[in-house]
C-alpha cells in the first residue's frame, strides 16, 4: 500500500530565521521526519506549496482537492496549518468519499524542541492505514471526523 503525502506547509515545516526573528518556510521536513521516525510505510510525497494556512485561499484548497481526486492511491496524508485545517477538511469531506484522507500538522515546528510534529505524523500514518474511507484530522493523539472537530485556540488543541 502506497500512501500519497501532499505537503502544503503550516507550522510543521517552519523554521526560525535568525535574521528576522520570524518563523519562515525554507523547505519541507517531512522526508526527514519519516526517516527519523524509522517509518517503513511506502510513501510518495509531493510539495504543493509551503504556506501558513491563514494565507491559503480558495485556489489553494481547490488544488488540494484536485490532487486528492486525481491520486491513484486511496490513502492520502496532507500536511496543513492548524488555523484553517478544519475548513479544508470540510471541503474535502463533502466531496471525497472513495478515499481515506488524513490532515495533520503541528502546533510547534518540527525544527524546534518539544514539537508535536513527529507524534502527529505517527498518529496520522496509523490512521490513514486503518480508517475507512472518509476525511479525518489527526492532532493531539486523536483522530477526528472532519465534521466533528474544531480547534480550541485558547487551549491550542483540537477537540470534538
Amino acid at each position: 500500500m502506497t500512501i500519497k503525502l501532499l505537503i502544503t506547509g503550516g507550522t510543521i515545516d517552519k523554521v526560525y530565521d535568525e535574521l528576522t526573528g520570524q518563523l519562515v518556510f525554507k523547505q519541507t521536513h517531512l522526508i526527514d521526519m519519516l526517516n527519523q521516525s524509522r517509518s517503513m510505510v511506502e510513501t510518495l510525497s509531493e510539495v504543493l506549496f509551503l504556506k501558513d494556512s491563514l494565507d491559503m485561499n480558495d485556489a489553494d484548497r481547490a488544488l488540494i482537492f484536485r490532487k486528492c481526486q486525481a491520486s491513484d492511491t486511496n490513502r492520502i496524508l496532507i500536511t496543513h496549518g492548524t488555523d484553517t485545517m478544519v475548513k479544508t477538511a470540510k471541503l474535502l469531506g463533502k466531496a471525497v468519499n472513495d478515499k481515506t484522507i488524513v490532515l495533520f500538522g503541528a502546533m510547534i515546528p518540527c525544527s524546534m524542541s518539544n514539537s508535536d510534529a513527529l507524534f502527529n505524523l505517527g498518529v496520522a500514518l496509523s490512521a490513514v492505514q486503518t480508517k475507512e474511507c472518509g476525511v479525518y484530522i489527526a492532532m493531539n493523539g486523536q483522530v477526528f471526523d472532519f465534521n466533528k472537530v474544531e480547534k480550541n485556540k485558547k487551549l491550542g488543541i483540537f477537540t470534538f
